[in-house]
């Protein structure tokens, strides 16, 4: 392949963006190489700058599950555009899409748009301190809630210790509430709120991590978050920016049957388009501005063509019958396929329509367990994908994400591309 219109724009973004790109894994540094631009999308394909094509598994790091650029998606964004970009007022589609929202996740009894899932993170948090009076929050190592300053942070070594910023431009002030435990560790939680008893406001988790790649909970790790937050009253936050709408039309809570008291809900909610929702119980949304004290705001909360996006894809997930189903079957597919052909190579985790493919002999359940894993090895990988025509994530800490577009062609295309990989001189 060739991709000399990826490397000019490359360069000339350096020039005005930085490091060239709007967010940093799209720089592929950690697969050693510079970007590639992508021109188009359709189904289950993405078209870059030079005319290459690729069978597809970012998907816009989630939202997708419908393939690019669905039809029905597609029309409903062109006919609310006619009516306007944006108001900054109330419209019937943000009640449309909160019903709907409730309709599948019933724990979201009163539920608020903002524009990103970061957005949503950092509310949904605010709410939480507001509703209990309390300042500290549980986070977990490996989970990542955007680019907020509370959420940047590192654990000393300890569990115990305090946290520290994990990021330039973070005072030590805006991390010092924030606690971070070990994901899937029960242990290291408890010791948490034994130290800082009366003072833990809430329990932030993707109930699904799928940001140091995907590693889903140990049996009973989600129900012992419940029980302990409810027992220490604090408040349950599960951040399903990337599980909602994917494991099932009831998201994560749904898939593993335990409730939390708030959720966070990213660009899935908007078909694509930029969006996040925070929401949960009525009593404690009800702090929020202005039937509360807690104060949020944004201009574009709720902008029409991202509800009328939103609106279109949430009514084909659930007008279409066994679509998580056959999700999950391809996901399967892809991954027993890799398994059989890697061996004790790798470890493949996979749940839903989400998996990772870890260069590791360990078998991924934590932050510890997936660092193992041989990030050069994952980037050989990456590069004779891509020059076979997939495009994975350009970094072994992401997920894969399949979409209903994903047809036999393309999963068996996928197959025998990981399979021509162990034939080369890489893995000898």
């Amino acid at each position: 392949m060739q991709f000399q219109n990826s490397e000019r724009l490359f360069e000339l973004s350096q020039k005005r963006i930085p490091g060239g790109v709007n967010s940093p894994v799209r720089a592929y540094l950690s697969v050693g190489n510079r970007p590639v631009f992508l021109k188009s999308a359709k189904g289950p394909h993405v078209f870059d700058v030079d005319g290459n094509s690729y069978i597809d598994y970012v998907s816009s790091w989630g939202p997708c599950i419908l393939g690019h650029a669905h039809p029905k998606i597609v029309e409903a964004v062109k006919k609310a555009s006619e009516d306007g970009l944006s108001f900054g007022a109330p419209t019937e589609r943000e009640w449309e899409l909160a019903e709907m929202i409730f309709a599948c996740m019933p724990s979201m009894e009163l539920s608020r748009m903002v524009n990103s899932g970061t957005e949503a993170v950092m509310s949904a948090i605010r709410a939480a301190r507001g509703f209990t009076g309390r300042d500290k929050i549980i986070k977990f190592r490996g989970c990542y809630h955007g680019h907020s300053d509370g959420l940047l942070v590192k654990a000393g070594s300890g569990a115990l210790t305090q946290s520290v910023p994990d990021s330039g431009g973070v005072p030590y002030d805006c991390v010092k509430h924030t606690l971070v435990a070990e994901y899937n560790d029960n242990n290291s939680v408890e010791q948490l709120f034994t130290a800082n008893r009366g003072e833990i406001a809430a329990v932030i988790v993707e109930p699904v991590a799928a940001n140091m790649g995907v590693v889903p909970p140990k049996s009973g790790f989600l129900p012992f978050l419940r029980e302990i937050t409810k027992n220490e009253g604090a408040l349950l936050i599960f951040d399903e920016v990337i599980t909602g709408f994917r494991l099932g039309i009831g998201g994560a809570q749904q898939y593993f049957g335990v409730v939390p008291d708030l959720t966070t809900l990213g660009k899935i909610v908007g078909g694509g388009m930029p969006v996040g929702v925070y929401g949960g119980r009525k009593e404690i949304m009800e702090t929020v501005a202005p039937l509360g004290p807690v104060y949020q705001a944004g201009t574009l909360s709720g902008n029409p063509i991202a509800t009328a996006a939103g609106l279109a894809a949430l009514r084909l997930l659930r007008s279409t019958e066994g679509i998580y189903e056959a999700l999950e079957q391809k996901t399967k597919t892809i991954a027993e396929a890799v398994s059989e052909t890697f061996g004790e190579r790798v470890c493949v985790n996979r749940i839903g329509s989400l998996m990772s493919i870890f260069f590791t002999e360990q078998n991924v359940v934590d932050f510890n367990s997936a660092t193992s894993s041989d990030t050069d090895a994952y980037a050989a990988f990456f590069w004779h994908m891509l020059e076979s025509g997939v495009y994975l994530a350009p970094s072994q800490f992401e997920a894969m994400f399949l979409s209903a577009a994903h047809g036999s062609v393309e999963i068996e295309r996928t197959c025998e591309a990981a399979r021509a990989y162990v034939k080369t001189e890489s893995l000898k």
